[in-house]
């Protein structure tokens, strides 16, 4: 397959090209930072520069050519402000979907948030509800489009090493999942086309990753 990831320099981006890579994938990663185009040649993906908050939908569709997937990894990241939460996760999303379908790519898979989909939590800063209102539309926009999505919800994201084993649901309990876990959840969903039209919600368990996503497939 050749796939592209959006915002291909991120923590679970970086995994996810390795893996993909290390199977034979063709791998392109969006960056915005020419400086990071080091990162993820390292990785066996190719680099392209091309920032998502200037680009337009033609500098996007000309990366997607002969693309068999998208994956939409980027993130506005901690210390942006809530401008930025609009104008990544989801003006982004919203792009790089419209690029897709611009290109003739079906297959898409959304990297998303649990707590999308609902209210802010109260008592959560006006950054964090405007990242979770950024998450909630990107979301309602894909899920709108005659595209093969599936969207991702992982819990709060740590470093630690792969665990291999995850929980994988509609609905889970909050919980913590490796950035490592995400990226094998990604590219198995990859593999699983009976996946398609799926939000699922992601965090550490006990069923080991291949098993958990062909628990959601449909035959």
């Amino acid at each position: 397959m050749r796939i592209v990831i959006a915002g291909g320099h991120g923590k679970i981006a970086l995994h996810l090209e390795r893996l993909l890579a290390a199977r034979g994938d063709g791998v392109v990663g969006l960056i915005r930072n020419p400086d990071h185009a080091a990162d993820i040649t390292t990785t066996g993906a190719a680099p392209v520069v091309c920032d998502l908050e200037s680009a337009s939908l033609e500098d996007v569709a000309v990366h997607l050519d002969q693309a068999d997937a998208v994956v939409f990894a980027a993130g506005a990241g901690p210390g942006s402000g809530s401008a930025r939460k609009d104008t990544v996760d989801r003006a982004a999303s919203v792009l790089m979907a419209d690029a897709a379908e611009r290109a003739g790519v079906r297959r898409f898979v959304q990297v998303s948030s649990m707590g999308a989909g609902k209210p802010p939590e109260p008592g959560r800063d006006d950054v964090w509800a405007a990242y979770i209102n950024a998450k909630t539309a990107a979301e309602e926009d894909l899920r709108e489009r005659d595209l093969d999505w599936t969207i991702l919800r992982p819990g709060r994201l740590t470093d630690d090493p792969a665990a291999g084993r995850v929980l994988l649901a509609e609905s889970v309990p909050r919980g913590a999942v490796t950035r490592a876990d995400v990226a094998a959840v990604i590219a198995a969903l990859l593999d699983t086309p009976g996946t398609t039209g799926r939000t699922l919600e992601l965090v550490g368990g006990d069923t080991p990753i291949e098993d958990a996503v062909r628990a959601h497939a449909r035959p």
